[in-house]
């Protein structure tokens, strides 16, 4: 059954650039024109594109398996599945995003290696409790410090924690927490929170923007596990 595309998937196209229409290639013409078409040669054209898009979701999982070694080839291939189709319903609502900056075989292996590893993300939090708490700050602890240093790292840390509890809302603490403290991956939080990794996205960056402004006004500065990741 095909599956209703998510929050990752969407985000896939941004993997290709938005460029006005150039010449395409060939095969990459020909890929779009039995996609749009009707009949037999759109149905055709569908189940070689599943195919394609299958072969790399398999690729990927497979790759990616040592994340869950609890799991049987069979359940790992019914990731591999579930991925294709995803990504099929995805390239299919999105052909008009196609630019020609890459081969069309090339642009829509992105949407299946992209569903592919969020598929197995989740799937390795299945069951596990989010951490929206820190566990402890001593994580954030540097060691080897001189002692100036550990009581300016200990400053830091206490502000932080004060901040953290009374600068920010409620939610905005949650999704720091989780993201950049417990190591949540987004999607997985994107799902149990019920809203979208863009969401989120903008949450993680109004907290820290806010984090860095109080911090600021308080003569310190943010450690390096605030700092934005990519």
């Amino acid at each position: 059954m095909l599956l209703a595309m998510d929050a990752d998937t969407q985000a896939a196209v941004q993997l290709e650039p938005r460029a006005a229409t150039m010449l395409l290639d060939p095969d990459s013409r020909e890929w779009l024109r039995c996609l749009r078409a009707n009949g037999a040669a759109h149905d055709e054209a569908v189940t070689r594109l599943h195919a394609l898009l299958l072969r790399a979701s398999r690729f990927e999982v497979a790759r990616r398996s040592q994340m869950l070694p609890h799991l049987r080839g069979n359940e790992l291939d019914d990731i591999a599945c579930e991925a294709a189709d995803d990504a099929l319903m995805s390239v299919l609502a999105r052909l008009d995003d196609f630019r020609g900056l890459s081969r069309f075989t090339t642009w829509v292996y992105k949407f299946a290696l992209l569903e592919a590893a969020v598929k197995l993300r989740r799937r390795s939090w299945q069951g596990r409790e989010t951490p929206l708490e820190p566990d402890t700050w001593d994580l954030f602890s540097s060691a080897g410090l001189q002692p100036d240093q550990e009581l300016e790292q200990s400053e830091l840390l206490v502000t932080m924690q004060r901040l953290i509890d009374e600068a920010l809302s409620p939610h905005q603490r949650r999704v720091l927490v989780a993201l950049t403290l417990n190591g949540v991956p987004i999607d997985v939080l994107a799902e149990r929170l019920h809203t979208t990794r863009g969401a989120l996205y903008k949450t993680l960056h109004d907290a820290r923007r806010k984090l860095r402004k109080e911090l600021t006004q308080a003569g310190l500065a943010l450690d390096t596990w605030s700092k934005e990741k990519t």
